[in-house]
């Protein structure tokens, strides 16, 4: 038997905002030095141990994870802001996850477009959102905290509608 789709609020994680705004490309080496990776391309993510970093904007990323390495690695050319108050994560699982999105959205969520470790920025019922495609079965939606519950509310009486 398939497990039905869900809805579920993830405990608060440390968030933040990574911005470079001089030398992007000086940053990028020692980001990849201190991280082991190289930071993610537009609409994408890449990960270690301790941190995932997802590219929504051209010099934004969202960091979720240990940012310790991070703030002498930007030094004058960017910042790091906690913003993890200000959102709330929703893990969207199961086989109708990417039909949920297209209720209210306005983006295209196919897998072939929208494949595991995509991220994009959109708009679902009104509310601006990020997304990250965490696995082939799951979603991470970050929703600002003064309509997480609104939102909630409307994916769950969107369920239905799906067959989910």
């Amino acid at each position: 038997m398939t497990e039905p789709t869900s809805i579920i609020a993830l405990p608060a994680a440390p968030l933040h905002a990574l911005e470079i705004w001089s030398n992007p490309q000086a940053v990028a080496v020692r980001v990849h030095k201190a991280l082991d990776f190289a930071l993610p391309a537009m609409n994408r993510s890449a990960s270690n141990a301790a941190i995932t970093l997802m590219r929504f904007e051209p010099t934004v990323w969202l960091a979720e994870g240990d940012i310790s390495v991070l703030a002498d690695t930007l030094g004058d050319d960017g910042a790091l802001t906690a913003i993890g108050g200000g959102l709330v994560r929703f893990r969207l699982a199961g086989p109708g996850w990417r039909e949920l999105l297209l209720e209210g959205g306005v983006f295209d969520t196919s897998a072939a477009v929208f494949p595991v470790g995509a991220t994009a920025a959109t708009v679902i019922d009104h509310v601006g959102v990020r997304l990250w495609v965490e696995s082939e079965d799951a979603c991470i939606a970050y929703v600002p905290s003064s309509f997480a519950q609104s939102l909630h509310h409307f994916w769950e009486e969107a369920l239905p509608l799906i067959g989910a």
